[in-house]
């Protein structure tokens, strides 16, 4: 429905809960909104692997029965969005084989940028893929490694992927989990009681009453089983690679997410935005939900008034059935709907965290004028995006991004408001003193995993099928 990027996946791993499962549940419903196509939860009873998967949300996957027959003290589970391969039932995860050594299931954050060259040379060696999505790659290799233990395994087996990854892998006795040299997608490790908690976001931890330790830090491999708690650094030191997106936009706001508060950093960036593109105004509003914290950081550092002049319909589902009559700007109001009494006659400011293809913005913009607003000023937190991310992340290709090519004054022109805004690349990074840690390339092109020269520059299909 909005013209934004689209998350990428969130996963969890519990290790030593009698409710394992159940917890991997709660994390899941609280790591929803990082992918809303699937989900699943693999759980250990010691002696075999149990699975459920479903297309949808959480909600709608699990009930009382199924989390009760997903016994045993160990679980993972995974929340889709693909970023590689088809939405269908096939590409869920958790992953689960049967192999030489046992059983094992696979969740994965994150995209792969050279695994269609991997899985083209895995075939040509005669491994038989189930499904198209670029994490049956790793298990592959992971089969076809020669070395003596499962984690030397998948040391030998990341050693050949370049991208992005997070990844939780259950056996019958334990859980491992890693993250990719770069750093590219958050994961963290927290505590309940006794019991280990592997996430995406803390938010998920919070939810299950667990405290949080630390990050899994970026090229660890991390071993959850009988002697606890064990961690390998396999891979050479390299520059981490933060996504920065996960400030701007796809971290839920009360998470802390590469050692910093995203509620709090996303306020940073609206003040710096106030500082940068300030404009004679008399209220600022957001663009929710996503846009709020940015919005209420540039009313303060304006001294200007919040309001809510876009109120949102948090009870839309997936699916809804359009009017064979048009209504005008309809998938935007199934959404939104813009509030005459706070809007009408004033000058607005309107903050949003992005703008992707702008036909969202462009609606959003004439709902506020048909509300009586006597001007509009899009305020944007973040810089243009003019290149799409392989590292995860559901983008249009480049050509379908409005800013790789329209000046800022041509895209304020087709948005329909008296002026346009971003915050510069350097504003972005006001709130911290480490730049260099972090990928902006769907801003700068700067891409620090360079792209496989035969990944397809529309690599990611979603995009069209809805109304961006």
């Amino acid at each position: 429905m909005f013209d934004k990027f689209h998350e990428e996946c969130g996963i969890v791993g519990v290790y030593g809960h009698p409710e394992a499962a159940t917890l991997a549940y709660l994390a899941l419903y609280a790591l929803q909104h990082r992918g809303q196509e699937s989900a699943g939860i693999v759980a250990s009873n010691g002696d075999a692997l149990i699975s459920h998967r479903g297309m949808g949300h959480v909600a709608e996957i699990f009930d009382h029965g199924i989390l009760a027959r997903l016994e045993g003290t160990l679980a993972i589970g995974h929340n889709r969005y693909s970023t590689h391969g088809s939405t269908v039932l096939k590409n869920c995860q958790p992953f689960v084989v049967e192999w030489a050594h046992g059983a094992l299931a696979i969740a994965h954050n994150g995209n792969l940028v050279n695994a269609d060259e991997l899985r083209a040379r895995l075939e040509a060696r005669g491994s038989i893929f189930q499904s198209t999505a670029d994490s049956e790659v790793i298990i592959h290799l992971i089969a076809a490694s020669t070395a003596s233990t499962l984690v030397e395994r998948i040391v030998d087996a990341l050693g050949q992927v370049r991208g992005a990854y997070s990844l939780v892998f259950l056996t019958e006795n334990r859980i491992i989990a890693a993250r990719d040299p770069g750093g590219f997608r958050p994961l963290v490790l927290g505590r309940v009681d006794d019991a280990v908690v592997i996430a995406s976001e803390t938010c998920a931890l919070d939810l299950v009453d667990a405290r949080y330790e630390r990050e899994i830090e970026p090229g660890e491999i991390v071993t959850v089983g009988e002697r606890g708690v064990e961690s390998v650094r396999p891979f050479p030191p390299q520059q981490t690679r933060h996504c920065v997106f996960e400030y701007v936009y796809f971290a839920r706001p009360d998470s802390r997410v590469f050692g910093r508060n995203v509620y709090e950093v996303r306020k940073a960036l609206g003040r710096q935005l106030a500082r940068e593109a300030p404009v004679p105004a008399d209220i600022v509003i957001a663009v929710p939900d996503s846009g709020v914290p940015a919005a209420i950081g540039y009313a303060e550092e304006a001294g200007l008034p919040y309001e809510m002049g876009l109120i949102r319909n948090h009870y839309v589902g997936r699916t809804f059935i359009e009017p064979s009559s048009s209504i005008r700007h309809f998938g935007v109001k199934v959404k939104l709907n813009a509030l005459r009494e706070v809007l009408e006659g004033r000058r607005i400011i309107v903050v949003d965290d992005s703008i992707v293809r702008g036909t969202t913005s462009r609606k959003l913009v004439h709902m506020i004028r048909q509300a009586g607003a006597r001007e509009v000023h899009m305020r944007i937190s973040s810089p243009p995006t003019t290149h799409p991310c392989f590292y995860g992340i559901d983008t249009p290709t480049r050509e379908e991004l409005i800013a790789s090519s329209h000046s800022v004054s041509e895209i304020r022109e087709y948005l329909g408001a008296d002026s346009l805004a971003y915050l510069s690349v350097a504003g972005m990074y006001a709130f911290t003193r480490e730049r260099a840690t972090f990928c902006d390339a769907c801003f700068t092109g700067r891409y620090p995993v360079p792209p496989a020269e035969a990944t397809p520059v529309r690599q990611l299909h979603l995009f069209e099928a809805r109304d961006r």
